[in-house]
């Protein structure tokens, strides 16, 4: 038989508000940041993305 232990982590109302704020922060930035670039800048960006990590796109 298997036994498994549960345990949870209680965080303060100060830690929930700033990494909640962060996540929107965060959030905001992706969307905006994508939103409102310019197309070739997202491509070229994603192209040389995918070079760095050695994965062959052409």
């Amino acid at each position: 038989m298997a036994t498994s232990t549960v345990s949870s982590i209680t965080l303060s109302l100060n830690d929930r508000l700033v990494a909640g704020v962060s996540a929107l922060l965060i959030g905001a930035f992706l969307v905006f940041g994508a939103g409102l670039a310019n197309s070739a800048v997202l491509h070229d960006t994603a192209h040389d993305t995918r070079h760095s990590y050695g994965f062959p796109c052409h």
